[in-house]
């Protein structure tokens, strides 16, 4: 606990309208007792700013420090004075100084007298600064021992990528591989991708290369026919337990890089472009092993075909599928029969009114399959120089530089591309006929093939079983897996190799389709993460997103319930418990959300740098006037510091301004808010609250993934007990926010404050 503070005022920032003098006469009338030191400076940032700090703090004459001026987003790097102060920082340029607008909406007027609403705010931010630091005790970090072993399970091209690049960082490595042989998928291809310049021509995979070295490599451990029986323990102290041939083997392991591949998805969705009917319809993945194993031929004959057409897009014809079945099935059974077909018709490949699964996969992989398709007509180029390749797509994906293997199959005068959309395929003797509308000419169109080629869905390892078989309380498999269609469930836009495993790290296609040249990208950026876990844990930091955090949940087991809650809604699993039901911590899986602090009905978790009490400090310390006629209503915003505070900052320091009667308290996730803060405020006479956070749902943006969805969920219960106090529900509300959201910020709280004052103040004020 901070009991010597020492407060610097950046002059800098709060100029023009603020006067620093004025704010370090406050902090020593106000909070004299508690801050020895109280300063300003023209730029706090600048060496000789950080020299009277550090002088101060190396005289003994204060244990922690308190920075007013910029947002703890600036210079955050420059304001380290050693493991034993405490620093904290008060944002008073972006919430105060820029952000300010008078109750009118007219700008403050500098060189005039400070308005009284903008004197109460800069007092009540100094105060919750002050607060918050009392509040506030240096973490002290567990210190385990770790193993620094990598196990990588798939030995396909991602997991041998993975493998390589790891033991290149120095770690030793132990390769899981389930077949008998090294090469996954990758070993089946006969070409790939272009991988090198100039991108014009598929590339050799390199695959035993890359089997070569993994097996020549020192570091690395090939382990083939095994399987992974299950995954106990913690990140940097994990016992993995291998099963081959019905031994078993325990390993100590430090962290998991999960390369598991995928396998093509069951063809019986295809059914609708006459596979499974029609022997001359093959998928992609069976055209593949055709040409692997040395020519191109005909199911049907044997014979090789004069033209080969290539399908890219499926999922309007199966939408349509999806879209009629519904009818069908209700039908009667008279209705339902097909229509007899008349002596010469051509026959159809199959009803297009039979129910169908769509499968998600296909559309994820676009991009692949219109790359897939490219690749294998030039592979009709090669193998059958006299034949044609057709391929019509609804939509071609060749992201950067595949453009330029794109252009080179138009330049190929025996490959044919044409935009449309697929209706049909159907037989025509011995012949294939492919129907098409919405083509470059506007019309519909017929093209006779010889051979059909139908994209191949990808389906993840971890949506056929758990691959991991993790001894956790939240089961053995990665959580809502159905969410990601089976997919591990890493955040791609913020941190997409972390799954809600931590220590656990997805690359490659078991994460999200992808090509070759992508997949090693994943690979090794993959097992960065998996080493940098190991580094973390052994020394008791946390990893993404809150990389080098040293505090860690404390629990007071004396008052704990039992309740589960904490065990149940962590987001990374993070807590077991035992028989009894409490909470058994493994800090090293920790990402120091404070979920389970919000979590707790008991209030009974707590961080030593975070905490219930810190908070609840902070809001006591808004001055609330008696009435709001007499100094305004007071709106309380708990921002999420990953997406909500970034937002707020950047509004700020484009012009934004926003109501003063507004007071900011950043928190780490919503997940992390407990009830008993919004109770604090609605008692102390809060008009209204707004948790400002991530977005959540299917396209969720929360750093903690389910953070800002458990506080949704939440809010409904602090909404049925504001009733029965006879307070609005309303006055408590949840916005979602991305971080480039920042222009409709202020808005939001415009609306709020709106709300606010049309229902009129909050009926505890003044008691």
């Amino acid at each position: 606990m901070a009991e010597k503070i020492g407060v610097y005022i950046d002059e800098a920032s709060v100029a023009p309208l603020l006067i620093a003098e004025e704010l370090v006469a406050f902090v020593k009338e106000k909070c004299g007792g508690a801050c020895p030191i109280v300063k300003s400076h023209k730029r706090l940032s600048s060496e000789s700013g950080v020299a009277m700090i550090k002088a101060d703090v190396d005289a003994g004459e204060i244990d922690a420090v308190l920075l007013c001026g910029t947002s703890p987003r600036v210079d955050w790097d420059v304001f380290n004075f050693g493991d034993k102060v405490l620093v904290e920082r008060v944002n008073l340029r972006e919430f105060v100084v820029l952000s300010y607008k008078n109750p009118d909406g007219s700008a403050p007027v500098p060189g005039q007298p400070v308005p009284a609403e903008l004197t109460s705010i800069v007092h009540d931010y100094l105060r919750m600064g002050v607060v918050k630091l009392q509040k506030m005790n240096r973490p002290h970090p567990e210190l385990p021992e770790t193993t620094k072993t990598i196990l990588v399970l798939g030995g396909g091209f991602a997991g041998l990528n993975a493998a390589l690049s790891a033991a290149a960082a120095g770690a030793e490595v132990v390769l899981v591989e389930k077949e008998g042989k090294l090469g996954g998928k990758a070993a089946g291809l006969y070409k790939t991708f272009p991988m090198s310049y100039p991108y014009l021509e598929a590339s050799d995979t390199g695959i035993e290369m890359l089997i070569a070295k993994v097996n020549g490599s020192p570091k690395i451990s090939v382990r083939l026919n095994t399987t992974l029986k299950e995954l106990a323990g913690a990140p940097a102290m994990y016992t993995a337990t291998l099963t081959s041939g019905g031994k078993e083997e325990t390993l100590p392991i430090g962290a998991v890089v999960l390369a598991a591949g995928w396998s093509p998805m069951d063809g019986d969705a295809l059914a609708p472009f006459g596979y499974g009917k029609l022997q001359n319809v093959v998928t992609s993945a069976e055209f593949e092993a055709m040409v692997k194993a040395g020519e191109i031929k005909r199911p049907s004959d044997g014979k090789a075909p004069s033209s080969v057409a290539f399908i890219v897009d499926v999922k309007k014809l199966l939408d349509d599928a999806l879209a009629t079945a519904a009818p069908v099935a209700d039908a009667p059974a008279e209705e339902a029969k097909p229509a007899a077909k008349k002596e010469g018709e051509a026959e159809e490949a199959v009803s297009l009114f039979e129910p169908i699964k769509t499968p998600k996969h296909l559309i994820y992989a676009s991009e692949l399959t219109s790359l897939v398709a490219l690749k294998q007509a030039n592979y009709v180029r090669e193998k059958l120089p006299d034949a044609v390749a057709m391929i019509v797509y609804d939509s071609m994906m060749v992201p950067g530089i595949n453009e330029r293997y794109y252009r080179a199959a138009q330049d190929n005068p025996g490959i044919m591309l044409t935009k449309g959309t697929v209706t049909g395929v159907t037989a025509e003797g011995s012949s294939l006929v492919v129907a098409a509308k919405d083509t470059l000419l506007g019309g519909e169109i017929t093209l006779g093939a010889d051979l059909v080629v139908l994209p191949t869905g990808m389906v993840p390892a971890t949506a056929l079983d758990p691959t991991i078989n993790l001894v956790y309380r939240q089961g053995p498999a990665f959580p809502d897996l159905d969410l990601f269609d089976g997919f591990a469930d890493s955040n791609y836009i913020c941190f997409p190799y972390e799954t809600r495993r931590t220590g656990i790290y997805a690359a490659g296609c078991v994460r999200q389709p992808m090509t070759m040249a992508q997949a090693k990208e994943d690979a090794a950026g993959a097992a960065l993460k998996a080493l940098q876990c190991i580094e973390s844990a052994g020394h008791g930091v946390a990893v993404h997103p809150r990389s080098g955090d040293l505090s860690y949940p404390v629990f007071n087991f004396v008052r704990c319930t039992q309740c589960k809650r904490c065990t149940e809604e962590c987001p990374f699993g993070a807590l077991d418990d035992d028989e009894k039901g409490t909470p058994k911590p493994n800090p090293t899986r920790c990402r120091r959300c404070g979920t389970c602090m919000g979590a707790c009905p008991e209030r009974v978790i707590s961080f030593d740098n975070y905490n219930i009490d810190m908070i609840g400090s902070m809001i006591r310390e808004c001055e609330i006037p008696p009435k709001i006629e007499e100094g305004g209503p007071r709106v309380l915003i708990l921002a999420c510091e990953n997406d909500a505070y970034p937002a707020l900052d950047m509004a700020a320091m484009r012009g934004k301004k926003w109501s003063p009667y507004v007071r900011i308290i950043p928190v780490r996730c919503l997940g992390s808010v407990n009830a008993i803060w919004v109770a604090d405020a609605m008692s102390k006479g809060v008009d209204g609250v707004m948790m400002l956070g991530c977005k959540y749902g299917d396209d969720y943006q929360c750093h903690f993934v389910k953070g800002s969805e458990i506080c949704n969920r939440r809010k409904e219960n602090i909404a049925e007990s504001l009733k029965r106090l006879g307070v609005e529900p309303e006055r408590v509300e949840q916005y979602q926010v991305a971080i480039d959201e920042y222009d409709k910020v202020p808005d939001m709280i415009d609306q709020f404050m709106h709300m606010v004052l049309k229902i009129g103040p909050n009926p505890f004020k003044g008691y």
